[in-house]
């Protein structure tokens, strides 16, 4: 779901960019240095996850699309809403500026779509809500955790991700964007998301049920101090294997990603060549908005971004799929690191003052 610049008119792209360093801006506040450096080494971990995730494009069965995990109801699970929000922006930063996934116009934008929605509505009004209920308690402590685990992912994935497909169709609206008419764009967008999130509640409850087994006092809501849910691995293990996911996923498969368009690039441009609807039937190489703003940003995304489209530039080895899977998943990890370390020397530098 990750906006081109052409879909932002830039007075819409700047009113996103503030909607998001605004929840930025909260989200550091509201962190407690203590959680923070406690939960280092899982942000980074879970971070580089998430990168690693999103380049794993899944198959819609019928449709000639494709989706990928989105991961703020993964992160948000496991961080916490705040911090959770404050990897997904680390992550979409990253896959912008070294990748070219995204615009780097629509930023802010892809920021509110992809984490905003899954990190705090998904973690306020399902994860919590229903972790702290007492449904399926007459299953026994596990079983009722675990089943609790698996409705909150579906439910919340499903949800945000219906909320950020919204998202992206006011906003191409609100942009005066006419090739893309609401109601069409509406009745596409939804239905394949809806698919997609699916499939992402399914993936997201598989890692958060390993969580669980593991260490269940990784997972946010879950009372972790009962003999009951009492974890099986250390938390260095739990890391070390879920850093191998990494590895594997960012390494190895994401070679054989599916190369159907995503949902938002097939409600576009459908996917006519392979026999598939055409849908919106845009011109991939001419449509939407192009501003001054635009062509500035997009500049600077082509001298920034060293392995654009995941791949060598000017080359069509796979080796670049894999380099890139690994060397991004790498940075996601470190810059989550660092931005925990200067939130906390910040946060020092404050009480000083204040002292």
């Amino acid at each position: 779901m990750h906006m081109a610049d052409a879909l932002l008119a830039p007075a819409v792209a700047a009113t996103m960019y503030a909607a998001s360093a605004v929840t930025v801006g909260a989200s550091v506040k509201t962190l407690k240095k203590d959680e923070t450096t406690a939960k280092l080494p899982t942000m980074a971990v879970t971070s580089a996850l998430v990168f690693a995730g999103q380049m794993i494009n899944y198959t819609i069965p019928g449709t000639g699309s494709s989706g990928h995990l989105c991961g703020g109801m993964l992160l948000s699970a496991l961080l916490g809403p705040q911090a959770g929000f404050l990897s997904m922006v680390v992550i979409l930063t990253i896959q912008c500026l070294f990748f070219a996934d995204g615009g780097l116009l629509a930023l802010g934008a892809n920021c509110w779509n992809m984490a905003f929605y899954g990190c705090f509505v998904g973690y306020y009004f399902l994860w919590r809500p229903i972790m702290s209920s007492s449904c399926f308690s007459a299953l026994g402590t596990k079983a009722a955790e675990r089943a609790r685990i698996v409705l909150a992912s579906v439910l919340g994935c499903v949800l945000t991700l219906q909320l950020g497909a919204f998202s992206v169709v006011l906003e191409t609206s609100v942009s005066g964007i006419t090739e893309l008419p609401f109601a069409a764009f509406v009745g596409i967008m939804q239905p394949i998301h809806l698919a997609i999130g699916l499939v992402e509640g399914l993936i997201t409850a598989a890692v958060l049920m390993f969580v669980y087994e593991a260490r269940p006092e990784l997972l946010m809501d879950v009372n972790a101090g009962d003999a009951a849910v009492q974890g099986r691995c250390s938390l260095r293990t739990t890391l070390a294997v879920l850093t191998a996911v990494v590895v594997v996923v960012g390494g190895g498969l994401s070679l054989v990603a599916s190369a159907n368009p995503d949902g938002l690039e097939w409600s576009m441009f459908g996917n006519a060549e392979a026999g598939y609807s055409a849908n919106m039937g845009l011109d991939e190489e001419s449509y939407g908005i192009s501003s001054g703003a635009a062509d500035a940003l997009g500049a600077v995304q082509e001298k920034t971004a060293f392995l654009p489209d995941y791949a060598f530039a000017d080359s069509d080895s796979a080796a670049g799929t894999s380099v890139s899977g690994l060397v991004g998943s790498a940075m996601v990890a470190g810059a989550a690191i660092l931005v925990c370390v200067a939130g906390g020397f910040f946060r020092k530098k404050k009480i000083a003052e204040k002292a």
